[in-house]
């Protein structure tokens, strides 16, 4: 196939894409969107570069409170309030940094509903904890409950992941979506996990495949993480910037494992017209090479012939200067280098 002035590898088949997300996600989604804006993300464990965006699902903004909670109404709360207010309070306390208040509600919320308790229960409380910043605490409640198959391990499971990612206990983070895949590692990317609630009121998610490589990537299992990856179905971007994550994680193969695993990512990026990322992929197929031993040539000559086709005069300029016997061409590339400050630059504000 040739696109663009690549001649591009051959395709990987992509398989279709998996079913819509679990009934039991999205309605753990949905108790989730009664936080108030100001609560933040709860310990996602980094996002490496190339990674798929964070969805974001519009919801109704809550106003903040302009003064914390008074004392008395406080000390009533903390005495006789149920997990709904309990929660408001660790809301409140967290918003306004009362870390003794957030210790003393962390204190009720672990005897406030002894066991044995119903699930919908249990994930309040531990909800709760994590609104008061004590996400160790939440796994605490959350391990008094053995959840039954189905829809109830589903929310559990996910609410442990939560807590675990929170306390940045990435291993047991990582145990609790691998649990969640159930031998099926594809279902995942159709999982969308709750990262933060932001203040415009739109809560970010992402596909806890892409999460779950992450913490592998943190405890340093990169082999796994990009198993992990290359389990994907989707095509197309995703697929691309997942196939190029996993050649960085697996740099133990030999580098022409490697370079077919770029190959077919830049088959993907083609498939939608992705020349931006086909360009990033052909800049890390040469530094894989040279940093493998092998010939970042040809990587580079493609490279130059994308840029030519894309009109991308500022990375052709990039790749061009690098070369001393390519000075005159450089300093062609380099007078249509267009400043950000003039007319027309991105530097500009609109009229």
């Amino acid at each position: 196939m040739r696109k663009a002035g690549l001649v591009l590898g051959r395709s990987v088949p992509i398989r279709p894409r998996a079913p819509g997300p679990k009934a039991a996600v999205v309605a753990l989604l949905m108790m989730l969107w009664a936080l108030p804006p100001w609560v933040r993300a709860q310990g996602s464990p980094g996002r490496p570069a190339a990674a798929p965006a964070a969805t974001a699902v519009p919801l109704a903004p809550a106003a903040a409170p302009l003064e914390a909670m008074a004392e008395p109404l406080f000390q009533a709360v903390l005495k006789d309030g149920d997990l709904a207010e309990l929660e408001q309070a660790c809301q409140d306390a967290a918003h306004f940094d009362r870390s003794e208040r957030l210790r003393q509600l962390r204190d009720r919320l672990l005897v406030v509903r002894p066991i044995p308790q119903p699930l919908t229960v249990v994930l309040a409380n531990a909800n709760a904890l994590l609104s008061c910043k004590a996400p160790e605490t939440s796994l605490t409640v959350l391990d008094r409950y053995g959840p039954g198959a189905g829809a109830e391990r589903t929310q559990w499971l996910i609410q442990v992941w939560r807590g675990a990612s929170a306390a940045l206990l990435h291993r047991r983070a990582a145990e609790a979506l691998t649990r969640l895949a159930a031998g099926n590692l594809a279902s995942l990317e159709t999982m969308a996990l709750p990262l933060l609630l932001r203040e415009d009121g739109t809560l970010a998610t992402r596909p806890a495949l892409d999460v779950l490589a992450e913490h592998l990537q943190v405890l340093g299992e990169n082999d796994q993480a990009a198993r992990v990856l290359l389990a994907g179905r989707m095509p197309g971007t995703i697929a691309a910037e997942r196939l190029a994550r996993a050649a960085q994680l697996m740099a133990t193969l030999p580098l022409a494992e490697r370079d077919r695993m770029i190959e077919a990512a830049l088959d993907q990026a083609a498939a939608v017209g992705a020349w931006g990322l086909a360009s990033e992929l052909l800049e890390q197929q040469r530094l894989q090479a040279l940093s493998g031993g092998g010939d970042p040539a040809r990587a580079l000559a493609r490279h130059l012939r994308l840029s030519q086709r894309i009109d991308d005069a500022y990375g052709e300029w990039l790749l061009r200067r690098q070369d001393p016997s390519q000075a005159a061409r450089a300093q062609v590339l380099e007078r249509r280098v267009r400043s950000p400050r003039e007319s027309g630059g991105h530097a500009i504000p609109p009229p």
